[in-house]
């Protein structure tokens, strides 16, 4: 039970305190009691000393709101804990070469140690990528799409607006793949930047590439690897490239995604695929 007397003991105290400090003062250095007026009534112990450190915790605070803003555009950012973690990969996969400042990238050291640490966080059940992205570095986008198609965990993944050239890999790599109604994907043959070597080797080694990619798309989606190389080599389809544009149902046709839809597809899928797993024997995958 609270004790009630308290604030009434607290007010004793600094009372007493009070009378002592006046009597103090009221004897002369000589010894002699001064006069003085002892009634003087008790002023109370004062307004509480305010802490040294509320400036700075309100600063931290500001500079909080201030980065949410710059950061989100909003002030306050929502925040639930989960047992599904979203992973975005948009812009350009950046891989070996470190692009301009200007361009929005993706960097796949970056992305490499977050799904080591998803596989082995237990409160995380599931993973969900969100693909917005042109593409980039082919043996980065490849190794991002290796480690996504080996976790234990269930993963699908969403396009919105666009999956393109090496995105594609990564988009078909999750275990259930959905494109948005109006997004695209494109499909081309690899390209080299820069200096190139103009030897038969060269060709050969850009040759050996794009069979790695086109293994992994055909192995992971339900396309044929004859399908994928017609739509990789097509001609007219494309201004000042070959190569194929897949428009949201077109891509679920050719069987390069599994489903058309958006986040509540995604997150319906999702729980069903954690729901599936807790009910195969540990182990068993």
């Amino acid at each position: 039970m609270r004790n009630m007397h308290a604030p009434f003991v607290h007010v004793l105290f600094y009372e007493a305190t009070y009378y002592l400090k006046v009597k103090k003062e009221a004897v002369s250095p000589g010894g002699k009691t001064m006069s003085t007026n002892l009634s003087t009534p008790y002023p109370g112990p004062g307004p509480e000393k305010k802490s040294l450190d509320q400036p700075k915790t309100k600063k931290i605070r500001a500079d909080k709101r201030v980065e949410a803003i710059k950061e989100f555009g909003e002030t306050q950012v929502p925040t639930v804990k989960s047992n599904i973690h979203c992973l975005t990969i948009i812009g350009q996969i950046e891989g070996h070469l470190i692009m301009p400042p200007q361009n929005k990238t993706t960097k796949y050291e970056h992305v490499i140690p977050q799904l080591v640490a998803l596989e082995q966080n237990p409160e995380v059940e599931g993973l969900i990528v969100v693909l917005n992205t042109v593409g980039g570095d082919v043996e980065a986008g490849l190794a991002l799409a290796e480690m996504l198609s080996s976790m234990s965990k269930p993963t699908v993944s969403l396009v919105l607006g666009g999956g393109h050239s090496i995105g594609v890999p990564i988009a078909v790599a999750a275990d259930h793949a959905i494109i948005a109604e109006t997004a695209t994907m494109t499909i081309h043959p690899l390209r080299l930047t820069g200096l190139v070597v103009s030897v038969p080797q060269t060709y050969e080694y850009l040759d050996k590439m794009q069979d790695r990619v086109i293994r992994f798309v055909t192995y992971h989606s339900r396309v044929t690897e004859e399908k994928f190389r017609e739509m990789m080599f097509r001609t007219g389809e494309l201004a000042r490239d070959i190569g194929t544009v897949l428009v949201g149902k077109d891509a679920v046709e050719v069987g390069l995604m599994d489903e058309v839809g958006g986040l509540q597809e995604a997150m319906r899928k999702m729980k069903e695929l954690i729901e599936e797993r807790k009910g195969t024997p540990r182990g068993v995958h």
